[in-house]
């Protein structure tokens, strides 16, 4: 079974990868065996076309996507001995060597044909994965020779990128014009009350996550620690990483239980932290002394 997914200068979509996994049930269903080619650029552990003896096989399916290209043709020259079917794809230009190259096209959209529902609609049920938000700065520079911020976000993009969840990269600057960030406060705490964890290294990042109720996953990215230390402290939130203990960190386990912790224990923690703060009264802040500093300073206001 071939696609997109399988050139190396193709693509892998989630759509063309869930296509795959509704054939995939339907052949093994019918007692079909099988091979899946895949590009070398997407899984480098699976079967590419370098490794496979055209000659071993018989029937050569291609899935989802558009049949056209010189990609496509080159199927037709190397699998010439085969059958070969199209199912599920979209068919551009009905007379291009890539579609008449096949001896079926099952399409889902063609000229002159009602479309069919895509592979994807219909493909096995998928797991659960977490939403993680992901908040990291780049600039603090008043930290100076103290900054590890390339560092920390270095590790963590390099961690996140092997776990498996759903990675949202976000920003706490606002922006009015830009449509990729949010405009105000209340847009960008919808975002983070629809997660399941916020990994951060910024201070904003893990007040906010919280204040929304989301457990977080922090690392100062200060050396010695900084106003991300103090701020997790003054929460009473302990999913706390310095940046100078990182690599340490990684290699020991602690992120992994600090993950496991907030996925688990820590949602009911943020949620009561989260709660407190939405409560008027139930949290002092430096606010609430500045009507007295002010009349401290310059009197009473008349």
């Amino acid at each position: 079974m071939t696609g997109w997914f399988s050139f190396l200068h193709g693509e892998a979509t989630a759509g063309d990868v869930l296509a795959l996994a509704r054939v995939e049930r339907v052949l093994r269903e019918a007692g079909l065996a099988y091979d899946v080619v895949w590009s070398p650029g997407f899984r480098a552990d699976g079967t590419h076309f370098a490794d496979v003896d055209p000659a071993a096989y018989s029937r050569l399916v291609f899935v989802c996507g558009p049949v056209h290209g010189p990609q496509v043709e080159e199927l037709h020259r190397v699998f010439a001995h085969c059958a070969r079917i199209a199912v599920g794809v979209s068919v551009v230009d009905p007379d291009s060597p890539a579609v008449t190259g096949f001896h079926r096209v099952l399409a889902r959209d063609a000229a002159g044909a009602g479309p069919g529902v895509d592979l994807a609609a219909r493909a096995p049920a998928l797991p659960g994965v977490p939403v993680v938000g992901v908040v990291l700065t780049h600039g603090q520079h008043e930290y100076a020779g103290r900054r590890r911020h390339e560092e920390v976000a270095a590790v963590l993009t390099r961690w996140l990128g092997g776990r498996d969840c759903a990675r949202l990269e976000l920003e706490t600057r606002l922006d009015a014009h830009d449509w990729r960030l949010c405009g105000t406060p209340a847009q960008l705490e919808a975002v983070l009350a629809r997660l399941d964890l916020v990994v951060t290294d910024r201070l904003h990042g893990l007040v906010l996550a919280l204040r929304a109720g989301v457990p977080v996953l922090a690392v100062d990215p200060v050396e010695g620690g900084a106003k991300v230390t103090a701020q997790a402290g003054a929460c009473g939130w302990p999913a706390l990483v310095a940046a100078e203990r990182l690599e340490e960190a990684l290699r020991e386990g602690t992120l992994e239980h600090w993950w496991h912790w907030c996925l688990t224990e820590g949602r009911d923690e943020a949620a009561r932290i989260g709660a407190a703060f939405r409560t008027r009264g139930a949290v002092p802040d430096a606010a609430d002394g500045l009507v007295a500093a002010l009349e401290a300073v310059a009197g009473p206001a008349g």
